[in-house]
């Protein structure tokens, strides 16, 4: 990993100005206020740096199959190898599952990871060891570590000193776990919640729904806003509600407003997933450092097609069959990220935003007596693109039948080194928890992964 300086902090106390308070002002967590939040940077030590990095995560909640998506090992017994087929990509000799020929054709702007593995097969214990690169001893269920986009936004500050666009944005959370918050670092780093989550009356209601609904969204911000011109709201604000205001009604509440590209663009990302990772390519040129998003999760006991947990038999008895789930899934999630890859590369961005697609965990490489697949962390799906890493090949090997890794092991810590490494983050940044005690936030051991770099 390459070395890093650490940023050197101001001395306690140092007096930050009405315009520094702007520069790192951020959008709070529900229940915490616009204003307080602005107050509390104000008086904040120090100034973010500006980075021109980015990170799109796009988390397959609920354990997306690896044998299915970039590791489909037909060679292997028919109870192992992948259900849907395979497909040759652009790099020779390498398949990806039969359902994704956009991520094929694209494989050379890609690296993916076929040894990424850790040991938790629980949905809530496996997504925090992932999201946070730390596992929880004991099953405990509850987030005990900074996420990275909380990080990233400790590192930087909460808001782009230029723009004050959140340098940590939540476009979709992840259903009914949060392993995203900030923890120790302060509830100012937490993630900016599109589908809700900042001071009511300054809320962009942006839920995935009302993405669809590009018209309705822009209809109700533009409410919001004659609203606040015509009671002349402002006047009893003082000057960091007029601040927060101004944030929400401003620059990104335009980045939201996907009517202002071309229909050429959004159309070729199309709804759903395509809007959202259009949402994220707009927040990423706009100054935001992290961007999370979560497809392909539904939880019991509603199990349509569009999920990944995909065990089938008496714990799932609604479940469509596991081929017929993953013909809904994978298609839209082989065009999104497709027209996400060729939108960057496009506009020259593929060197600064890297995307990562991962989820909590894979699925049993054989074939249960039900036709699915349970749980399994021995490996799991993750792929890359961009960031100005090393791209156009496959990381690390697996066994003939999808079960270990076999060669090049990556973990969650390594992959929490390798976006300190995109992101510029000190490998031995460290910040006190409550306690006041220093923690070191890489786990130790953690290194980037090598092939990547």
């Amino acid at each position: 990993m390459r070395h890093l300086k650490q940023r050197s902090r101001p001395p306690r106390g140092r007096h930050i100005n009405r315009r520094a308070a702007m520069q790192i002002g951020c959008l709070g967590a529900a229940g915490f206020g616009l204003a307080d939040v602005f107050r509390a940077r104000a008086r904040a030590n120090g100034r973010p740096v500006a980075q021109e990095t980015s990170v799109v995560w796009v988390w397959l909640q609920g354990g997306a199959p690896h044998l299915e998506t970039f590791d489909p090992k037909m060679g292997a017994p028919s109870d192992y190898r992948s259900m849907i087929g395979a497909l040759s990509t652009r790099l020779p000799g390498i398949e990806f599952g039969g359902l994704f020929p956009g991520l094929a054709g694209v494989a050379d702007r890609m690296a993916v990871v076929r040894s990424f593995h850790h040991t938790n097969p629980d949905h809530l214990g496996a997504s925090h060891y992932v999201l946070t690169a730390n596992d929880n001893p004991g099953g405990s269920t509850q987030q005990t570590r900074p996420s990275f986009g909380a990080i990233t936004s400790r590192v930087r500050g909460a808001n782009h000193p230029g723009t004050r666009i959140p340098t940590f944005v939540r476009l979709k959370p992840t259903v009914s776990f949060d392993f995203d918050q900030p923890l120790w670092l302060g509830r100012a780093n937490s993630p900016f919640d599109a589908a809700g989550g900042t001071r009511q009356n300054l809320n962009l209601h942006v839920d995935p729904g009302q993405l669809a609904n590009r018209r309705e969204l822009r209809h109700q911000l533009d409410r919001l806003r004659r609203h606040v011109d015509q009671t002349d709201a402002m006047a009893g604000m003082d000057a960091f509600e007029q601040q927060a205001t101004d944030l929400i009604l401003g620059q990104t509440r335009e980045v939201f407003d996907l009517t202002q590209e071309p229909q050429t663009v959004r159309a070729r990302y199309g709804g759903g997933l395509g809007e959202q990772l259009l949402t994220a390519r707009r927040l990423c040129e706009a100054g935001c450092g992290f961007v999370t998003l979560t497809y392909g999760w539904a939880p019991q006991p509603s199990h349509t097609p569009f999920a990944w947990d995909m065990h089938l038999g008496p714990s799932q008895p609604a479940a469509p069959p596991m081929v017929k789930q993953l013909r809904a899934i994978c298609p839209p999630l082989d065009h999104a990220i497709t027209a996400f890859l060729d939108d960057v590369a496009a506009r020259g961005l593929d060197k600064n935003i890297l995307l990562v697609v991962t989820g909590d965990f894979g699925r049993t490489p054989k074939i249960n007596a039900f036709g699915g697949r349970d749980h399994w962390p021995g490996l799991s799906t993750l792929a890359l693109a961009g960031g100005g890493l090393q791209m156009g090949q496959v990381v690390g090997t697996s066994s003939s039948r999808g079960e270990f890794p076999t060669s090049s092991p990556v973990a969650p810590k390594d992959l929490m080194a390798t976006l300190f490494h995109v992101l510029g983050v000190p490998a031995n940044l460290q910040f006190p928890d409550y306690s006041g005690r220093p923690h070191y936030l890489l786990p130790a051991g953690a290194a980037a992964i090598s092939e990547l770099l």
